[in-house]
């Protein structure tokens, strides 16, 4: 079960997706629903290609990259080798890079990786693979480089070059700096880069500060290209790369001199280009209800003016000028506009009793509701609505919560022996005379004591982790007013792996959310749709979401259940986005916060910080602020704070059209 969302997907039923290239982007562009979609079309161009000249005994060389963004890629790859009979034994691989130093057999090296995600699965011949050696002196290096190099050559050239993109714009390893002539050789990384590496590694020390990468020349001359893109976090560079001149300073951007390349990008991946941003730009479009409010929130921020004081000239100079021809004035649009945000606002999430609930976003009844709230790791559910769960824990709804991974990979081994050592105070304190529990810490003590940067933790070490996170979730919970005997620990086995890669989803994910919503039957579901986390467990978890929701979809209570989706950890709903807006007062954002804290494990120290470096309860206040600070903005009340949800309708309208 591969996960198939995007934000594009989930954000919302109204969503306006144009097609087609706009005079913004230099190279050609192809916007898919979803990372697996895209995926899918470049697997199957690759193996289009390798039956072709398996055909005509030839080989087919492939220039191949690492990280998450091919892995669905080589998923398919593999699939196709083992049900379809795609063979491999003329296939000649050449991997962009690896860190240097790096031993073959660490976790972390693309040794590792290549032959996790698809060597091992496949018929390739061993002397054709080729990957960039991390184990070599410094003074051998030159020699390697210039020989991978000629490799290429006498291979024949790269036939089909697949590339991910960094935030820094590199391709490759090629940071900021590296020219368009470039060749294989050794190049320090970026802090960005390394940032970004951090968690793989159990820290940003831990991180080499140099790697060996194919050139921008050696990419540029392969026969065709492929430049792969998912999520939120790639959308700011994938703009620059696709519409900003080629330079140095982002190498992305050398890709748009190449006559054979295709960028590959997904809905959330596309959301900054000019003609999903601001499509009105770009020519003509048809002026839909939620693309006027998206352009008319837009003009309001661009021009700094609430939305009930723009003019008609406001719209004239933004290329907004055909909206007043379908709805003759600003005045009719701003009201209009001003109408369907202020509606967003809400003080009562699980729905206001006895009200008129005509433009509110929840309904009246039932009341009280059940309300169920997912949260794929263990701090989730406090750290990006922990203010909406104070609300309907007071407005007397029966909350549950349901934890859907244990998150032990958030927890550092020196939490452990920190948990040890108070467990050993315990018992001899008490006077507990436990052989087994003895036995149980010096295992546990010896187990870490050996343990290598980045190795998978015994089964022993990963329960104490789990146990650590339950912990701390109950007590979030008990602060919040949550009945602990409504806290549910679902613990979903993809995630128990050990390592910061997941399995894919299995069908006993999936019946753990099914039985979970089967016996609390709610009327309101919260789930996650921050879908910018770097290991994927957040998309995993709301597919297993939508996929217990359809499969449930004929029992009638699941027919009149809304599904909100929150964000806050990695990035906040565009304001365009937001259905239901809950605002908080400054003491419900300090018991938010104190909430957050309870989750000790993760307090002082963010494990993936990426550029930034605070925690995530300062990331979820300053974008909750920030939201509240746009709705003040745009004309709407002052709050201290507001937290966004986005109505999941397009799984309701699956459930409804039975």
């Amino acid at each position: 079960m591969q996960p198939n969302l995007s934000t594009a997907e989930v954000s919302h039923s109204r969503q306006w997706v144009p097609t087609g290239q706009s005079a913004y982007e230099k190279t050609p562009v192809s916007i898919f629903q979803s990372a697996e979609t895209g995926s899918l079309y470049v697997a199957h161009e690759i193996a289009s290609l390798i039956r072709k000249r398996n055909e005509q005994g030839q080989p087919t060389v492939l220039g191949l990259a690492t990280g998450s963004t091919p892995i669905q890629v080589y998923a398919e790859l593999v699939r196709l080798h083992k049900e379809e009979g795609l063979s491999f034994e003329h296939v000649i691989t050449f991997n962009l890079d690896e860190y240097y130093p790096m031993k073959p057999d660490s976790v972390q090296s693309y040794v590792h990786f290549m032959h996790e995600m698809l060597f091992d699965h496949i018929n390739i011949k061993p002397e054709n693979i080729h990957i960039p050696d991390g184990t070599l002196q410094l003074s051998e290096l030159q020699e390697h480089c210039d020989h991978y190099e000629q490799l290429i050559v006498e291979a024949g050239g790269i036939d089909i070059q697949i590339l991910g993109i960094g935030r820094t714009g590199h391709i490759g390893f090629n940071e900021p700096g590296s020219t368009k002539e470039s060749t294989t050789r050794l190049i320090a990384l970026d802090k960005i880069t390394m940032l970004d590496a951090a968690s793989a590694f159990n820290g940003f020390e831990n991180v080499p500060r140099r790697a060996i990468t194919m050139g921008v020349s050696s990419i540029l001359h392969a026969r065709r290209i492929f430049l792969m893109a998912w999520g939120e976090g790639k959308a700011p560079v994938m703009k620059t790369i696709v519409e900003n001149e080629p330079s140095s300073q982002y190498p992305g951007t050398f890709i748009q001199t190449h006559n054979n390349c295709e960028v590959i990008l997904d809905g959330s991946a596309s959301a900054e280009l000019t003609r999903i941003k601001t499509p009105w730009l770009t020519g003509i479009v048809e002026w839909t209800p939620y693309l006027i409010k998206r352009a008319v929130l837009w003009l309001s921020q661009t021009v700094h003016k609430p939305i009930l004081k723009l003019t008609e000239e406001d719209y004239r100079q933004h290329g907004m000028n055909d909206i007043l021809l379908e709805i003759e004035s600003a005045y009719n649009i701003n009201i209009q506009v001003f109408n369907e945000v202020q509606h967003t606002i809400t003080g009562w999430p699980g729905g206001k009793p006895n009200a008129d609930d005509t433009h509110r976003p929840e309904r009246k009844s039932p009341f009280p509701k059940r309300s169920l709230v997912f949260s794929p790791h263990p701090d989730n559910d406090v750290i990006s609505m922990g203010g909406t769960l104070l609300r309907l824990v007071e407005h007397g709804h029966e909350v549950h919560v349901a934890y859907q991974t244990s998150g032990n990979l958030g927890v550092y081994d020196d939490d452990v022996m920190r948990f040890l050592d108070t467990m050993r105070d315990f018992h001899e304190a008490l006077g507990f005379k436990d052989a087994e529990a003895e036995r149980m810490l010096v295992e546990v003590t010896e187990s870490l004591s050996v343990k290598k940067i980045g190795e998978p933790d015994s089964e022993l070490v990963r329960r104490i982790k789990s146990l650590i996170r339950q912990g701390e979730s109950q007590a979030a919970c008990r602060y919040i007013g949550v009945p602990l005997d409504q806290v549910h620990f679902l613990n979903m086995p993809f995630y128990e792996t050990g390592e910061k890669r997941k399995k894919p989803l299995s069908k006993a994910d999936v019946t753990s959310i099914k039985k979970t919503l089967k016996k609390i039957k709610p009327h309101q579901v919260f789930a996650a749709g921050d879908l910018s986390d770097p290991h994927g467990t957040h998309q995993l978890c709301l597919q297993a979401i939508k996929q217990a929701a359809q499969e449930l979809q004929d029992e009638e209570w699941i027919k009149e259940c809304y599904f909100w989706l929150y964000r806050g950890a990695w990035q906040e709903w565009s304001i365009e986005d937001i259905d239901m807006a809950v605002p908080l007062s400054p003491d419900e954002t300090d018991q938010k916060r104190r909430a957050i804290f309870k989750h000790q494990s993760q307090k002082d120290r963010p494990l993936f910080p990426g550029t930034d470096t605070r925690e995530f309860w300062q990331r979820a206040e300053e974008r909750n602020k920030r939201t509240a600070e746009i709705y003040n903005h745009i004309g709407l009340a002052e709050y201290e704070a507001i937290e966004g949800f986005v109505r999941w309708r397009d799984l309701e309208l699956q459930s409804e059209s039975k």
